[in-house]
């Protein structure tokens, strides 16, 4: 966090402290036996960047008098969809990794089928939070936007998984920019994507010019979040990733470097960050947070 300024800073390390706290909350609400109840906390409790809760805060920032409890289930939601999909992509028949935020992978910690199992119960465990009354203090709220929040997490889960097998199917091969852009848009974007959409609907009416720029901003920053990480497998080392570097090039992965070089999957970063920031441009100042947590993923080093 020392590369970041004070105020992208504060704004991140603000969405941490309240999801850290918000997901130990809506554990302990499940009675999880052991092992597994330990593999969860250990999926889930880590730390990492929180990068979708974060946008989902930023995004409800937009309207101050949102229902915020319903944000906050969003965010523990696909926070816990998000580790439940790390925690697959880890396991031996996937990506076999040994490393996830410094510490050993779920299934080095806890073995390849009790790992299986807290991804397995993490997606249930999404969906039923974002159906509670979890952290409400006044009025439910309207169980329309509850079930748009769960269509949005359901499509972009599907999407996510199936871009995982778009990325498997593409390792030692020469994809082109079309073919990649679709493996990405789906399995990294379409998660980041819900996490600013499932907050739009929370504190935007449908027919809102807010919601197709939100859009618009949240799947140029979804792809922008991928390019990043390519680059950074190539450009940073193992102990600053808090996971092993140079993985893609190890399996043959069809990566952005790989496809256009370093320098331009740089220049297509900013470009798509670009792209991005002309999309808030539309809220003005009301989107600052949104605009600070866009900085820091531009200029991440993890």
């Amino acid at each position: 966090m020392s590369s970041l300024t004070d105020v992208q800073a504060n704004a991140l390390t603000q969405a941490q402290h309240r999801i850290q706290q918000d997901l130990l909350t809506a554990l302990d609400a499940f009675s999880i036996p052991e092992p597994l109840k330990g593999a969860v906390h250990h999926a889930v409790m880590l730390g990492g960047k929180r990068v979708r809760p974060a946008l989902c805060y930023a995004t409800a920032a937009l309207k101050p008098n949102a229902n915020f409890a319903a944000v906050r289930r969003a965010a523990v939601a696909i926070e816990m969809i998000h580790c439940y999909s790390l925690a697959h992509d880890d396991l031996p028949c996937m990506d076999n990794d040994l490393l996830r935020r410094g510490q050993p992978t779920c299934h080095v910690a806890f073995g390849e089928d009790t790992a299986l199992l807290a991804g397995d119960i993490l997606q249930s465990m999404a969906f039923e939070i974002l159906g509670s009354r979890l952290f409400d203090q006044g009025p439910a709220v309207n169980h329309s936007i509850i079930l748009k929040q769960m269509q949005i997490l359901a499509t972009a889960s599907s999407k996510m998984v199936c871009g995982q097998v778009l990325d498997l199917q593409a390792e030692g091969k020469h994809v082109d920019q079309q073919v990649l852009e679709n493996i990405h848009r789906n399995k990294t974007g379409a998660l980041i994507s819900a996490a600013v959409m499932m907050a739009a609907v929370t504190v935007f009416e449908g027919t809102d010019q807010a919601i197709p720029k939100l859009r618009e901003y949240a799947q140029s920053i979804g792809l922008a979040f991928q390019v990043q990480d390519d680059i950074l497998d190539i450009i940073s080392d193992t102990e600053v990733l808090g996971k092993t570097a140079g993985k893609d090039q190890q399996v043959e992965k069809s990566t952005y470097p790989a496809l256009m070089g370093l320098d331009k999957a740089q220049a297509y970063a900013q470009e798509l960050h670009d792209q991005a920031f002309q999309a808030l441009a539309f809220f003005g100042e009301d989107a600052a947070e949104l605009n600070q947590i866009s900085q820091f993923l531009l200029s991440r080093k993890s």
